[in-house]
């Protein structure tokens, strides 16, 4: 429908390009919204055993699911957010499309395929920005004293 909507008076042989990319874009965008409803909104069902007898507190399954966290020691809990945040350092200093490429692939969780398309660069581009940003990543929180 976009295509046709917007892009009626463009010449036939830029339709199929045209195409692919909305396409991309309108997956990525699924995705994304996917990934951002799920962080929000979560099934209470998940929550439930099978031997639940309906009465179920959820304010009770995340204070149990906090008292993990409290069993850990303070310097460990403040060590972790300190490499946490050097590490968000550091892939901020990357270069754009490292960055970029990092980010997708990791943290995004999306495959050499998707990437490139999001990226409009090769598969084999992305694979190489993404070995460079690990490869600069190492170094750098080598460099610090962080043991990977």
């Amino acid at each position: 429908m976009k295509l046709a909507e917007h892009y009626g008076d463009k010449p036939v042989e830029e339709l199929p390009m045209l195409f692919q990319r909305i396409l991309s874009n309108c997956t990525l965008d699924w995705f994304r919204r996917q990934k951002t409803q799920n962080a929000l909104f979560t099934n209470m069902g998940d929550f439930e055993t099978a031997n639940d007898d309906g009465d179920f507190d959820l304010l009770e399954a995340l204070h149990a699911s906090n008292n993990v966290e409290q069993n850990e020691s303070a310097e460990s809990q403040t060590e972790r957010a300190q490499i946490l945040r050097e590490i968000e350092l550091q892939i901020q200093q990357l270069p754009a499309r490292q960055r970029e490429a990092f980010l997708m692939r990791y943290w995004e969780e999306m495959d050499v395929s998707e990437t490139a398309a999001a990226m409009g660069c090769s598969q084999g581009s992305v694979k190489t920005h993404c070995s460079r940003a690990v490869q600069a990543l190492g170094k750098a929180l080598t460099a610090k004293g962080m043991r990977l």
